[in-house]
């Protein structure tokens, strides 16, 4: 079962149990879902990596809008944002840790050769590959940035 499958399911459970933060989120995903089905060129599907990569996007933007409500002192819309990202993390792989994130950054430069803060294009390209939707594009780029200075 594919996640676009999985998340239809989970909506009509969220139908059932009358979940509104959760009906929400679904139904937002399932739209993007379906947008990106009918794009000119997808072919009426959605692979699970698009899926993950579409449902991540949503969920970096629902961080930084709560973190964005959080400064203008509206904590009651940056909660309902935050509920929000609780649900879209339930259909993301596991995010990585620090420590493991640094593990996989030193494997990979080991890999690419990279010995200079030069180099760190290289490592980005194979980086944001590998660990696509286990770790933030950002923190990839700063451990990167770290291990090579």
């Amino acid at each position: 079962m594919d996640i676009f499958d999985i998340i239809s399911n989970d909506l009509k459970e969220a139908m059932k149990a009358k979940d509104k933060v959760a009906l929400d989120t679904l139904r937002n995903i399932k739209k993007v879902l379906l947008e990106a089905k009918t794009a000119p060129g997808a072919n009426d599907t959605v692979d699970d990596a698009t899926a993950i990569k579409l449902i991540g996007k949503l969920a970096k933007q629902g961080r930084e809008s709560a973190a964005l409500y959080e400064s203008q002192n509206r904590p009651d819309l940056a909660a309902e944002e935050t509920a929000q990202v609780a649900v879209l993390e339930k259909y993301l792989p596991k995010q990585m840790s620090d420590q493991e994130l640094t593990e996989a950054l030193k494997a990979i430069i080991a890999e690419t050769g990279a010995s200079s803060p030069a180099e760190m294009g290289k490592v980005m390209g194979v980086a944001t590959k590998k660990l696509a939707g286990m770790a933030d594009g950002k923190a990839i780029s700063a451990k990167v940035k770290e291990l090579l200075a």
